[in-house]
């Protein structure tokens, strides 16, 4: 079983206040991720745990832990691309001015498949989902707090263009909405399980729920066999390089009959 959680779940959704909610994972002292630990441990599931502050030489990153049935983190994803928007008369925010953006993509391996991470902002660059998909992910997990004033055009859309395009799941977990909240930044909610051929299987709307789907990674592999999109890429036009593993062969993992996702090249697309 998995559990996703939503971004910036323990502490509220305040660039003035994030840092002193800060937590220091590494040092271990992270009464967040010790709770998810325990509850890991105690219910033998696997949890990518939302998002919280993490403070790390001297700096403060929005942060993704995963934690196996054993307790044991598995993975740590530091948000790669920080929100910034201005919409004037509606909205102003830009998370680096407390945040500091991560350096390394995450794919973990888990008792439920192979395993992408993004956060929230993460989701609009389609490069990242191409680069798990070719590092062989059956699924990109994204906990997000989309907000009202692009939810409702952006969220649906993109989680099923990142399903679309890489023939994979994607799921997202967002913060419930409460319209009372004394904040600016209200949250668009509606988190879902979408399939790689961009089925909604699970959906939420803006209030509190727990979504509940299945996943069968079989899905993938009738995907890419009913529509070969990687058989059909024209390399001879156009081609990118995964910039860390450049000269390596990606994993096998859900590659199926495509073989073809290694993204090895000396041209930045």
């Amino acid at each position: 079983m998995l559990i996703v959680m939503p971004e910036i779940w323990s502490c509220p959704y305040s660039l003035e206040i994030l840092a002193s909610y800060a937590e220091d994972i590494d040092g271990g002292v992270s009464p967040s991720i010790s709770m998810l630990s325990e509850v890991a441990a105690a219910r033998k599931i696997t949890i990518v745990g939302g998002s919280i502050p993490e403070k790390a030489s001297g700096k403060v990153f929005n942060t993704c832990c995963v934690i196996g049935p054993d307790g044991q983190i598995l993975a740590k994803h530091r948000k790669l691309h920080l929100f910034e928007i201005d919409i004037p008369g509606d909205i102003k925010l830009k998370e680096s001015d407390t945040f500091t953006g991560g350096q390394e993509p995450t794919v973990v391996d888990t008792d439920v498949g192979r395993i992408g991470i993004g956060i929230c902002h993460d989701i609009r660059f389609p490069e990242l989902a191409m680069l798990y998909r070719s590092r062989g992910a059956h699924l990109i997990c994204y906990p997000s707090a989309f907000n009202m004033s692009t939810g409702e055009l952006l969220w649906d859309l993109m989680q099923k263009s990142r399903a679309i395009d890489n023939q994979l799941f994607v799921a997202t977990c967002s913060p419930a909405r409460d319209p009372n909240a004394e904040s600016d930044y209200m949250i668009w909610g509606h988190s879902s399980l979408i399939g790689p051929f961009g089925e909604v299987l699970a959906a939420a709307g803006h209030e509190e729920a727990t979504v509940i789907g299945e996943i069968d990674l079989s899905m993938i592999l009738s995907t890419r066999e009913n529509l070969p999109l990687g058989m059909q890429r024209r390399r001879d036009l156009y081609r990118w390089v995964d910039v860390q593993r450049r000269g390596e062969s990606a994993s096998d993992g859900a590659r199926g009959v495509e073989g073809e996702d290694a993204l090895v090249s000396d041209t930045v697309l």
